[in-house]
């Protein structure tokens, strides 16, 4: 029997989380069978075309409970046959907080769980540590289904994280993967001595899809850039460092795939700079297309900064996918960046927000065909020895399987309930939908 693992997601499908869609295709393509739980609709309105690939039932999670009463009620009725004193000890806890946006996480989490008890997993895995593993965390409160739930960037880093919150989470899960040794020692950090289990497992890319090209095939004097376009990304950096280019006389271009919140500051920068004929945002892109420009540049530029928010990059995929395309990396010595690119030997690491140093890194690279040449041999080398997804999730697989107690022993047993009464009431909201629970 193929082992069966629910994924919690915040949103799915989204753009700009490739780095999940590939572990749930090679998790499937490993034998394993996931279901996912989106606690949000999809709003990006764009979509990879690897999504056609992914067979895994999505139950999309009521994003506003109180839209859907009897959905919610039904299967909270579940749980709390099932598990009356878990329900209620929760229940409980969750009245006396008296906080919306508490009562509507127990409302998602307690449907999720009815919908466990009646379609049983191995195992329960969450993407981010914010919202998907508090309802992970809820879930495992009202079932006892073990959880576990990967750490990336800005659900650690950001100002507005609650480290308290986090210990918790961190504490009472089976296991929790980062993705780079430095997250890892931020997060073991943060729990001191308090027993926890936290485990490094790098994002890997797909070594098939990010392929070297044909060297005849890049552009000389192509300089690209591929990211949201966000203040952690330090696009603005990278414009500004084109701006140096010009003036000391170096040819090049530069185009940016991606979208934003910051796009409309990069362009009126652009503007500023006078670089209209020189440096290009060329939007969001799908992901067969970012393959194809990472095969036709010379240069791969990400000048990660720390946001004033306090949030950065963990370990940026669009590297580790230009690596595998045979890209020598430009890039900037912050968090988990170092891990992947060895200065000098694949790539040039300059500190964050220097932009004299970028285009300084950048200005060699273009004017050294044979330098970019060996650090892009060098870049992939890199990525098939440490960031191949294959592996990499063959690893997550196992640790997945590993033994945990029996949840729910008699969660074969579909349970059903005589239809709930509920008040007439046709859109409660949250504190009176979980009055009438």
């Amino acid at each position: 029997m193929k082992p069966r693992i629910a994924y919690i997601l915040k949103m799915y499908p989204r753009f700009s989380e490739t780095f999940i869609v590939n572990e749930i295709l090679e998790l499937e393509r490993q034998g394993v069978d996931v279901r996912i739980y989106s606690l949000r609709k999809p709003d990006d309105g764009r979509f990879h075309a690897s999504l056609a690939r992914v067979r895994a039932q999505v139950i999309y999670v009521p994003q506003y409970p109180q839209m859907e009463p009897e959905s919610i009620a039904s299967r909270h009725a579940i749980v709390r046959e099932r598990f009356p004193s878990r329900y209620q000890a929760l229940r409980e806890e969750v009245v006396a907080r008296d906080d919306e946006s508490v009562i509507r996480h127990f409302l998602q989490a307690g449907f999720v769980a009815g919908h466990l008890l009646q379609h049983p997993v191995d195992a329960m895995h969450a993407h981010f540590s914010s919202l998907p593993t508090r309802i992970a965390n809820y879930v495992y409160r009202l079932i006892g289904l073990p959880y576990s739930f990967t750490a990336h960037a800005k659900d650690i880093f950001h100002e507005s994280v609650n480290n308290r919150s986090l210990r918790s989470k961190i504490l009472a899960a089976r296991f929790v993967v980062t993705v780079s040794d430095f997250n890892k020692a931020y997060l073991e950090n943060l729990i001191g001595d308090l027993p926890s289990d936290i485990r490094r497992l790098y994002n890997g890319v797909d070594l098939n899809r990010f392929r070297v090209g044909n060297e005849e095939d890049r552009r000389p004097d192509l300089i690209l850039g591929v990211g949201r376009l966000v203040e952690k990304k330090g696009f603005d950096v990278l414009i500004r460092a084109c701006d140096l280019l010009v003036k000391w006389g170096v040819d090049f271009r530069c185009q940016i795939i991606g979208k934003g919140s910051e796009r409309e500051r990069l362009k009126a920068l652009i503007a500023e700079l006078g670089l209209d004929d020189r440096v290009a945002l060329l939007g969001p892109r799908p992901q067969d297309e970012v393959a194809e420009a990472y095969r036709r540049a010379a240069i791969f530029a990400l000048p990660c900064i720390v946001g004033s928010d306090g949030n950065r990059d963990g370990l940026p995929t669009v590297l580790l996918e230009a690596m595998a395309s045979g890209l020598p990396a430009v890039s900037t010595s912050l968090t988990g960046v170092p891990e992947i690119i060895d200065d000098g030997i694949n790539g040039l690491l300059v500190e964050p927000e220097d932009v004299e140093e970028l285009a300084r890194a950048l200005a060699a690279l273009l004017k050294d065909e044979s330098l970019r040449r060996e650090m892009g041999r060098a870049a992939r080398r890199k990525v098939e020895e440490v960031f191949d997804v294959h592996k990499n999730v063959a690893q997550l697989r196992a640790w997945l399987a590993e033994p945990v107690p029996d949840a729910f022993p008699e969660a074969g047993l579909t349970m059903h309930l005589p239809p709930l009464e509920l008040p007439s009431i046709s859109v409660p909201s949250v504190k009176e939908l979980l009055a009438v629970l």
